[in-house]
C-alpha cells in the first residue's frame, strides 16, 4: 500500500473511533430502514388517528415495533460480526431483553396506585444495539477455542448445540442486566430529552449534531440516541421531532446554495448540481467537503439546524418515523398529519438562515480568496491552506482535499504506485456504502465504460464491509483512515468530493495505460 499521508494521531484517532463505532451502529440501523418505513406506512394509515383508522390491521403496529425491528436489527448487527451463525445468536439473546425489560415494567406497575400513570413498553433498540455485538463477538470466541478439535463427524452437532447454549446463556444475560441497564438508560435519555423540550433548548443540540455531520460522526449520534428515543416516541405519541434533528435537508441545501452564488472556482461550478443531489437525493455528505473547505461556514450551518428545530418546536413539526435518506421527498413521505406547513416551513426556514450567514462569510472573504486563487490557481487548495494557516500547523484530513492520499509531487496521482498490483477491482467506500459511495461509483463507473476498459468492476460498499478483495479504493478524505486500516493491503486515494473530482479522469487514464486499452 502506498500513501502520502500518516495514520491518524491524537485527535484524529479519536475521531476516527467514533466514526467506527457510528458506523457499526448505521451498519445495523441501515439496512432496515425499509422495515421501518413499512412500520410508518402502518402507523400512518391504520392507528386510530391514522388516516384510515383499521382496528385489524392496527394490531400489527405494536408486535412491529416492539418484537420485529428489534429481532431484526440485532440480527443484522450479529451477522456483521460473525455472519449467519452471529446474526442467530444475537436474534436469542435481544428476544431474552425484550422479556426482560416488559418484566420489569410489568413488575413497576403492579407497585403503582390505582389509577396512577403507568410506564408504557421500552422498545430494545438500543438492547439490540448491545446484545447483538456482544453475542456474536463471545460466539465467535467460543468457536475458536474448539476449532480443529472436534471429531470427524460431530462437527454438525458441535455447531448447533454450542450455538443453541450459548443464545441460552446471552437471553438470560439480556433478560437481567441487560433489560435494566436499557430501562433505566432510555429513561434517562427520555427525560433528558423532555427536559431540553421543556426547557425550549432542544434546538442547542444543532450545536453539535452539526459539526458533527461534517465530520462524520453523526452516525453515533444518530442511530445511537436519536433514532431509538425517536421510535420510542413515535410509538406513544404518533410522531416525534428528533427524526428531524439530523434529517433536515435545509442547512445543506443552504449551504450549496451559497456556494453557488458566492463561492469561487470549483467549488462554485459544483454546488449546484451538489445543491440536487443532497435535497432530493438525500445525500448529506456533498455538502460536507463545502463545509470543511471554509469551516467557519459550519456556524452557518448551526444556526440553520437551530431554525429548523425552533420552527418544529413552535409549530408542532415532526415525523412518524425516520426519514433515509434524508431527502425532501423521504422527509415529507414520513411527515405526520398536520404537521406538513410546519415540516417545510422548517426547511424552507434552516435553508435560508444558513444560505444568508454562508453567503455573508463567503462575501467578507472573498478578495481574499481570489488573492490566494491567483497564487495557487486552486480554489479548494487556497481555502485549505487558509485553514492550516489559522490553525497553526498543517493537517492530514486537511492537506488531504488538495488531492489523492496517493499523490505526486504535481499534485495529481502518482502512476508508480498503480504499478504495484494490477486495479481490477475499484472500491467507493463511505460511512454506509449506500449515498455518497453509490453516486461516486457510478461516476467513475461510466468515465471507466466511455473509455472502452471492460475488465474492470467499481462497487461500492460500507467502510466495514470492504474484505481486502480491493485493488484500489476511493474514499473521502476524512474517511480515509479507517478505510485504510480495513484494507491496509490496497492502494487508497481519497477525495474531497464524490461528485466530480479530478483523481476520476487520472485513474482512468492510468487503468487504461496498465489494461493497454
Amino acid at each position: 500500500m502506498t500513501t502520502a499521508s500518516a495514520p491518524a494521531k491524537g485527535s484524529n484517532k479519536a475521531r476516527v473511533g467514533v466514526q467506527r463505532f457510528g458506523t457499526f451502529l448505521s451498519g445495523m440501523i441501515m439496512p432496515n430502514i425499509p422495515a421501518l418505513i413499512a412500520w410508518g406506512i402502518f402507523t400512518a394509515f391504520f392507528i386510530d388517528v391514522g388516516w384510515t383508522p383499521n382496528a385489524d390491521l392496527a394490531t400489527i403496529v405494536g408486535p412491529f415495533i416492539h418484537y420485529l425491528l428489534p429481532i431484526i436489527i440485532a440480527y443484522t448487527g450479529g451477522n456483521i460480526v460473525y455472519g449467519i451463525r452471529g446474526g442467530v445468536v444475537a436474534s436469542i439473546a435481544v428476544m431474552g431483553a425484550i422479556a426482560g425489560s416488559d418484566k420489569l415494567i410489568a413488575d413497576f406497575n403492579a407497585t403503582l396506585p390505582e389509577g396512577a400513570s403507568q410506564l408504557g413498553q421500552v422498545h430494545m433498540f438500543i438492547g439490540a444495539m448491545i446484545m447483538a455485538p456482544l453475542a456474536a463477538y463471545t460466539m465467535k470466541w467460543l468457536d475458536s477455542l474448539w476449532d480443529g478439535k472436534i471429531k470427524a463427524g460431530f462437527e454438525m452437532l458441535v455447531n448447533m448445540f454450542s450455538a443453541g447454549i450459548w443464545g441460552f446463556v446471552m437471553a438470560v444475560v439480556g433478560f437481567y442486566p441487560v433489560a435494566w441497564l436499557v430501562n433505566g438508560l432510555m429513561q434517562t435519555l427520555s427525560n433528558a430529552v423532555n427536559w431540553l423540550v421543556e426547557a425550549n433548548l432542544l434546538p442547542l443540540t444543532s450545536i453539535l449534531i452539526e459539526p458533527a455531520k461534517v465530520l462524520f460522526l453523526n452516525n453515533a449520534i444518530n442511530h445511537g440516541v436519536l433514532t431509538p428515543l425517536g421510535i420510542q416516541q413515535s410509538a406513544e405519541e404518533g410522531s416525534s421531532i428528533l427524526f428531524l434533528l439530523e434529517a433536515n435537508p435545509g442547512p445543506g441545501l443552504g449551504l450549496l446554495l451559497a456556494f453557488a452564488f458566492f463561492g469561487l472556482g470549483a467549488a462554485r461550478a459544483s454546488a449546484p448540481g451538489a445543491a440536487l443531489i443532497q435535497f432530493v437525493g438525500g445525500i448529506h455528505e456533498v455538502y460536507f467537503p463545502y463545509a470543511l473547505m471554509k469551516p467557519i461556514t459550519i456556524l452557518a450551518l448551526i444556526a440553520g439546524g437551530m431554525t429548523g428545530v425552533t420552527t418544529n418546536m413552535l409549530l408542532g413539526g415532526a415525523l412518524r418515523a425516520p426519514a433515509a435518506p434524508g431527502s425532501i421527498i423521504a422527509v415529507l413521505a414520513q411527515t405526520a398529519s398536520g404537521s406538513y406547513l410546519a415540516v417545510i416551513l422548517s426547511v424552507i426556514l434552516s435553508a435560508t438562515v444558513t444560505f444568508l450567514i454562508a453567503a455573508v462569510i463567503l462575501r467578507a472573504s472573498r478578495k481574499r480568496d481570489l488573492a490566494a486563487m491567483a497564487a495557487t490557481d486552486d480554489a479548494f487548495g487556497a481555502a485549505i491552506t487558509q485553514t492550516e494557516a489559522a490553525k497553526g500547523k498543517s493537517s492530514d484530513a486537511l492537506g488531504g482535499l488538495r488531492g489523492g492520499a496517493v499523490t505526486s509531487a504535481g499534485g495529481g496521482i502518482d502512476p508508480a504506485v498503480m504499478t504495484e498490483r494490477q486495479i481490477k477491482n475499484i472500491v467507493f467506500a463511505c460511512d454506509a456504502g449506500m449515498g455518497s459511495s453509490a453516486m461516486g461509483a457510478s461516476v467513475l463507473r461510466n468515465k471507466i465504460k466511455k473509455a472502452g476498459i471492460e475488465d474492470v468492476t467499481v462497487v461500492n460498499k460500507a467502510i466495514a464491509a470492504l474484505d481486502g478483495s480491493a485493488d484500489l479504493v476511493i474514499t473521502q478524505n476524512q474517511l480515509t483512515d479507517r478505510a485504510r486500516a480495513q484494507t491496509p493491503d490496497a492502494v487508497h486515494i481519497s477525495v474531497d468530493n464524490f461528485m466530480n473530482s479530478p483523481r476520476y479522469d487520472e485513474v482512468v487514464e492510468l487503468v487504461r495505460d496498465q489494461h493497454g486499452n
